[in-house]
């Protein structure tokens, strides 16, 4: 009978023990840093699919610069030739490169918007204004989603340092900081465009 009473504390002692240590809320916040950088990535891929429609608009109602669209058509390429996965998204040096080919198409969208302000019929045209809000949309949905993204890790870096979670991190999951998703440096300065 006492055997019975003291596997029944040790158990109820256990369960208390590990439902302290963290274990189940780092998985949980890991998971919607995953969650939130997939909905980061759908909203990247809308604003990469909207540039080829914007591009082909562009050249079929202006005489427009050859060499802006290409420098657009490109950037687009390299942000979308850059593939980051969940499981990197710990590693600084990937993330990085991931941001450096978002911004560098961020910025010459920026470049291309600019330009465009030469061309009073392009910017009359019904199609490029849809395909402009659009954009301006998908640029709002994006920023949204970094910011989301970015309290996810928050919270999840937060959950793998506090006590005791560190403890259980340590010994048995070994989880990572994961890399906050900045905004390009270059970002910062506005478009020069000469007429």
């Amino acid at each position: 009978m006492k055997s019975g009473v003291c596997r029944i504390l040790a158990v109820f002692f256990i369960t208390g023990m590990f439902s302290g240590c963290g274990y189940n809320t780092m998985q949980q916040n890991e998971e919607a840093v995953n969650k939130a950088w997939g909905d980061l990535e759908s909203q990247l891929q809308r604003r990469a699919d909207l540039v080829p429609n914007l591009v082909s608009t562009v050249k079929g109602a202006a005489d427009f610069e050859q060499e802006t669209l290409a420098k657009v058509i490109e950037a687009r390429s390299k942000a979308t030739s850059v593939q980051l996965t969940p499981e990197m998204l710990s590693d600084p040096a990937a993330m990085e490169n991931f941001q450096s080919a978002q911004g560098g198409l961020s910025s010459m969208l920026s470049r291309l918007m600019v330009v465009v302000e030469r061309y009073p019929e392009l910017k009359a045209n019904q199609n490029f204004r849809d395909l402009q809000n659009q954009l301006e949309g998908t640029e709002n949905r994006v920023s949204v989603a970094r910011q989301r993204y970015n309290a996810s890790v928050e919270t999840f870096n937060y959950s793998i340092r506090r006590f005791p979670n560190s403890l259980t991190n340590g010994i048995m999951l070994h989880l990572k900081p994961k890399e906050y998703f900045k905004g390009d440096a270059s970002a910062q300065q506005v478009p020069q465009v000469e007429f």
